[in-house]
């Protein structure tokens, strides 16, 4: 993926990375679309940046993201690059029945919506000369965090999607990256504070440089997550999952 000079729509990208992320690529020479459920806040960002481009889009809902599609495409025919960013996470206590309808819904928009944004998106990127898909895992879909057990499902799910999608794709023009992030400075799981976590902006800084320095990238792996994508390989395994316990 080139840095500049591409027309990218990112699903999910009202806040915490999906923001930052569309604010540093619209400043490396890029046309930024954010899609999000929520009007006002889409209308605030737009007011902030206005050369960046908002939609309504709800990941969870197969028409919101047809809709989104159509209207994306009719406004920017050179889109060539799909960001799926969407994505809950939520503490389940496996004890209590209740943790049921958290599991749901964390399947439906991590792993569903991502699915559903990639079999809409396919067909047009398809069209263009160099396309991108960009998926988000994790760093605990490689070595869980305990209390969130089924969001490290999805996020290992969607690693394993990305990677047989990439296998599907490789005679096409679409190159498909996997952010692997760590735990960051959001909102997410309220760690905007956690002195554990990754300060956003550094993150996404971080990002960029790697996205620069290899236009042929399939995973982008800051320093902060290596201990966790690589663990197994390293056999630090039980190691670092009793860190995370």
């Amino acid at each position: 993926m080139n840095i500049s000079g591409n027309t990218i729509f990112i699903a999910g990208g009202t806040s915490g990375i999906g923001l930052e992320l569309a604010l540093a690529l619209q400043n490396e020479g890029n046309k930024v679309i954010v899609g999000g459920r929520r009007s006002a806040l889409l209308q605030e960002i737009s007011d902030k940046n206005p050369k960046i481009s908002t939609v309504v889009i709800d990941v969870d809902d197969p028409n919101s993201i047809r809709e989104a599609y159509e209207s994306v495409t009719h406004d920017f025919p050179d889109l060539n690059v799909l960001v799926t960013m969407s994505g809950i996470m939520y503490p389940e206590d496996l004890k209590n029945p209740d943790f049921l309808d958290i599991a749901e819904r964390t399947v439906t928009t991590n792993l569903l919506g991502t699915i559903r944004l990639v079999g809409q998106f396919i067909p047009h990127l398809l069209t263009t000369p160099s396309a991108t898909i960009v998926t988000v895992s994790s760093a605990v879909g490689f070595v869980p965090l305990p209390i969130t057990p089924t969001y490290n499902a999805t996020k290992a799910a969607v690693h394993l999607f990305t990677e047989s999608m990439r296998v599907q794709l490789a005679d096409t023009s679409i190159q498909c990256i996997e952010l692997i992030p760590p735990g960051v400075r959001t909102t997410l799981m309220g760690q905007e504070n956690s002195e554990s976590a990754l300060p956003l902006d550094d993150y996404v800084a971080e990002t960029i440089a790697l996205l620069k320095a290899d236009n042929n990238a399939t995973e982008i792996v800051v320093e902060a997550a290596k201990p966790l994508r690589h663990a197994e390989m390293n056999g630090e395994y039980q190691n670092v999952l009793k860190m995370l316990s």
